[in-house]
């Protein structure tokens, strides 16, 4: 494997993105850039929805967040998981994508939060609607167009272990 390996794995919202690029830090022993909104809303002592909210209407925040990751992804070998990773990191060694139906992603994310299904499902088509204007306004990046990345998971095919499985599977394919 490169001396430097660095790989970039982007997903919306409850597609396994943190849990997933977590264990494959771990199990390469590589960095793991995991730095979200959630980091950037604990850090000014505000709810996530309320930084989202912000970041609908002040690029500020988008900028910063990307600029952020982009900065520590460019130190060395890691795990960069992010909404845009596979577009901002552009000379990643690999690029995945996770995908999932919006009703699967909407399912975990209520475990998760101990939140309602019909609230969770209607908050994540909201996000997701939210999130593909805004990154097509600031950088005009459509995450709904990820088929240029080397490998694409339909997360809903197995747990967060089998996609990490499959994805350090691909690396000699895509490093040779």
């Amino acid at each position: 494997m490169s001396n430097n390996l660095r790989i970039a794995i982007s997903g919306k919202s409850g597609c396994g993105n943190s849990s997933v690029s977590g264990i494959i830090a771990e199990k390469l022993d590589l960095k793991l850039i995991n730095y979200t909104f959630h980091d950037i809303a604990r850090e000014r002592g505000i709810s996530f929805n309320e930084l989202w909210m912000l970041a609908e209407n002040d690029p500020q925040y988008d900028l910063e967040l990307d600029r952020i990751q982009v900065e520590m992804a460019s130190e060395g070998s890691c795990v960069l998981g992010s909404r845009l990773a596979i577009w901002l990191l552009k000379d990643a060694d690999l690029k995945v994508y996770l995908d999932a139906p919006v009703e699967v992603r909407a399912k975990r994310i209520a475990e998760r939060e101990g939140s309602g299904y019909e609230k969770t499902l209607k908050e994540t088509l909201d996000r997701d609607r939210g999130d593909r204007e805004r990154y097509i306004k600031l950088y005009n990046i459509d995450i709904d167009n990820f088929k240029f990345a080397d490998v694409i998971i339909d997360t809903e095919e197995g747990d967060q272990f089998y996609v990490a499985e499959r994805i350090i599977n691909s690396l000699p394919l895509h490093l040779s």
